[in-house]
């Protein structure tokens, strides 16, 4: 990739965007934007509550981050969003046409491990089946990359970074 890439870190909940997102943002040399920080408060304490999303909830949420990746673009950025439907990523590229997926993936119990153990997070483990129902992987005519999260964040950041740097637009 001949210019820094904006790429959006997806995934069901306790993927590790937020771990993994900074540190490919390092390693890219790009600046690093926290998904969750683009939330209204509203939708905050539904989540809190333990209820999920829905798309009139996340359309303000994702013109956010998708007015953010437009900034960005030529420059390049990292930033973290579920991005689990089709359509929340048809309008993230339609704000910024040259965003860049990397979707992390993983085993639902391995998951599920991760996510009870954190700590200060306002996403409860009860929601974690309602992301698995609503994802839509990556399709084949989507720009991005799928990278599995078992092993450490390390791990997780080198398997990204390799896979973004032999990525070749569609």
């Amino acid at each position: 990739m001949q210019q820094p890439p904006v790429v959006v870190v997806m995934g069901v909940a306790g993927t590790g965007k937020t771990t993994v997102g900074p540190l490919v943002a390092e390693r890219l040399g790009v600046p690093y934007a926290e998904g969750d920080d683009f939330h209204p408060e509203a939708n905050i304490a539904k989540m809190s509550a333990g209820v999920p999303l829905d798309d009139d909830d996340r359309w303000p949420w994702l013109d956010a981050i998708g007015q953010w990746a437009r900034r960005r673009a030529g420059l390049g950025g990292v930033v973290s969003s579920s991005a689990l439907k089709r359509a929340y990523r048809d309008r993230l590229r339609s704000a910024a046409p040259g965003v860049v997926f990397l979707h992390l993936t993983g085993d639902r119990s391995l998951i599920e491990r991760r996510m009870s153990a954190r700590t200060g997070h306002f996403m409860p483990t009860a929601l974690l089946d309602s992301q698995f129902a609503t994802l839509q992987p990556l399709g084949d005519d989507e720009a991005g990359v799928s990278v599995d999260v078992s092993g450490s964040p390390k791990e997780i950041t080198d398997r990204a970074v390799a896979a973004l740097r032999g990525f070749a637009p569609r």
